[in-house]
């Protein structure tokens, strides 16, 4: 049973010996320049409480003369410092009088000492106290989250918040300053209240602050002005859904930045424009999809074909099958099993198979797998929206889906989208690309070869008639 007052008396004499000016043994020199300030420590306390600082002291041991040890953290400020070797010698941390930014700080310096289990409670503590200047100060909160794999709650929290409510990102004071990917993907989710004249217009004010020498006024801009907003905004660009505007919003919205479009999207929206004036009732698609080169239909995959990229992409914009897609979208190749996957050490030990394809496809987003059916015609394969973590959690959405084709007949297909976004993808943390619990799997036989299982659980259908099959290929390609 352990009384307070013999603890508080140990907290009392912890704390003398933080301040102790004699029996020091280590120097920590902390911030930089004129602001840099000294701390006098104990090795044994700093090896027992910090793992960063105890591999510090294992190469920087006390000299036979007496020497100080000597430690440089350049990277933290004295005053946060205070605040984290004050926790390492008595496990005190009041936060309530702290300010959020404060709080970040000492959260990034935590992980930088690896004072591993002070993360949570830091996470969780902003959560619940500080969600307002979260929210307000999203884009600090995001770019610091997603530096490391260390704050998972943080990063679930930006997902969340992405995913659920878009529109306090988008009317946040301090929305210039959000990275583009985090854009792109505020403009693809389909939860915001906005309509889509006004995601245009905060995309064109993002871009305007990415130039902050541009005139308010695009009649007044050269053609230097419109390269460098067109630069900025190249890959925004292609997910604005343009015709879910009114002829009116077109002329008066957009029409005056003209020359930031890609020619052939402007050529296509200035028909459909002119023509949906003579025929009010015409629908209206969801994207105009991104103008790329039409050396596209020159794939480069081992196991699809344009035609199946130009369905692929159907899908992926929620078409159908005979609505005209001029243009697909491209398919960029990040993983071949064939060409870079490890399979085996020195010794011919099965290493981890998927570890290559884990490094390349990690944190990417809108990737589509596809997989070759060994002695088979049958291509199997999936389209994950989101990012792949790999961190064995499952990933939320609504819009990814698995398919399969049984020949080169692109009309013999099986399309299954996902029927709960909660299980939507799976970041398995050793095995292949994986939808939902089993819908579509792929992982590594005793062997050495590559399964596929694939069992209705969280998509609409199954996708092939058994339960598994070999693989002969898979590949991953990024859709940009």
């Amino acid at each position: 049973m352990t009384d307070s007052k013999l603890s508080s008396k140990l907290t009392q004499n912890l704390l003398e010996i933080l301040d102790d000016e004699e029996y020091y043994d280590v120097t920590i020199e902390v911030g930089s320049g004129p602001y840099a300030k000294v701390f006098h420590s104990h090795r044994v306390i700093l090896n027992y409480r910090s793992p960063y600082l105890k591999r510090i002291l294992s190469t920087n041991k006390k000299n036979n003369d007496e020497t100080l040890s000597h430690i440089k953290l350049s990277n933290i400020s004295p005053e946060i410092f205070h605040i984290l070797l004050r926790y390492i010698y008595v496990g005190d941390l009041s936060l309530e009088e702290c300010g959020a930014l404060d709080i970040i700080k000492i959260l990034v310096a935590a992980d930088n000492l690896s004072l591993q289990e002070l993360i949570p409670y830091l996470e969780t503590f902003l959560i619940k106290n500080r969600a307002n200047w979260m929210e307000e100060n999203f884009d600090l909160i995001y770019q610091t989250c997603f530096k490391t794999d260390s704050f998972m709650e943080l990063q679930k929290y930006c997902n969340d918040l992405i995913s659920k409510e878009p529109n306090k990102i988008f009317d946040s004071l301090n929305f210039s300053l959000i990275p583009e990917k985090l854009l792109i993907t505020l403009i693809q989710n389909e939860n915001h209240q906005m309509s889509e004249i006004q995601v245009w217009e905060r995309v064109i004010g993002w871009g305007r602050a990415q130039n902050p020498d541009l005139p308010s006024d695009p009649t007044s801009y050269s053609k230097e002005d419109f390269n460098a907003l067109k630069n900025t905004l190249q890959q925004c660009i292609p997910f604005i859904k343009f015709r879910n505007l009114s002829s009116k919003e077109f002329s008066k919205k957009v029409l005056p930045f003209k020359k930031i479009l890609p020619k052939e999207l402007y050529k296509d929206l200035l028909e459909y424009f002119l023509d949906n004036d003579s025929n009010p009732n015409k629908k209206s698609a969801p994207r105009i999809v991104k103008e790329i080169n039409f050396k596209t239909k020159n794939i480069d995959s081992k196991i699809i074909k344009f035609q199946h990229a130009v369905l692929i992409s159907k899908w992926i914009d929620k078409l159908e099958i005979t609505d005209n897609m001029i243009i697909p979208y491209e398919f960029k190749l990040l993983y071949r099993e064939s060409r870079d996957a490890i399979s085996r050490d020195g010794s011919g030990g099965l290493l981890h198979r998927f570890k290559k394809f884990h490094e390349i496809c990690k944190n990417q987003s809108r990737t589509v797998t596809v997989i070759k059916v060994k002695d088979s015609n049958e291509i199997l394969g999936g389209y994950n929206p989101i990012e792949w973590k790999f961190d064995g959690s499952y990933g939320v959405t609504k819009d990814s889906f698995i398919f399969s084709f049984s020949d080169d007949d692109i009309e013999n297909h099986v399309l299954s989208r996902v029927d709960d976004e909660a299980k939507a993808i799976c970041n398995d943390l050793y095995n292949g690309p994986s939808f939902g619990h089993g819908d579509l799997y792929l992982c590594t036989t005793f062997g050495g070869g590559l399964k596929i299982f694939c069992k209705k659980k969280f998509y609409e259908r199954q996708i092939i008639e058994r339960n598994d099959a070999l693989s002969l290929e898979f590949e991953v390609f990024q859709i940009i």
